[in-house]
């Protein structure tokens, strides 16, 4: 068990979904029960797994709550597509800066898992 608001991964999802809550909010209200709803749910569960796992007993199981926030990452960047091919914000450069931001952390997510992976399990 570690203090996960000390791990770099966990502060990147906490400010990559502050920066898609926000984006969020300017989406068509057609899109509420939509893509909205999903994107905001994909993105609070990549720091909520992370949070999850560092409280977990065995890195087997820490490995476990990365894997899904790895996967919520895709998530949000396949929402984060089809946004963009859908027409649905008028702001292009910032759905690119957080494909970019969330290819990113996607990344991190993952090289850390493969840490963890290869401690004990």
């Amino acid at each position: 068990m570690q203090d996960f608001r000390r791990l770099d991964i966990y502060k990147r999802a906490i400010d990559y979904c502050v920066e898609v809550y926000k984006f969020s909010t300017k989406l068509p209200m057609s899109e509420q029960y939509g893509l909205v709803s999903q994107i905001r749910r994909a993105v609070t569960s990549i720091p909520l797994n992370i949070s999850e796992g560092a409280g977990t007993n065995s890195n087997k199981e820490f490995y476990l709550f990365i894997t899904y926030s790895y996967r919520s990452v895709n998530e949000v960047l396949a929402c984060l597509e089809l946004i963009k091919k859908l027409s649905l914000s008028k702001e292009e450069n910032k759905v690119e800066s957080l494909e970019r931001e969330g290819v990113e952390l996607s990344r991190m997510v993952y090289t850390f898992s493969k840490k963890l992976k290869t401690k004990d399990l």
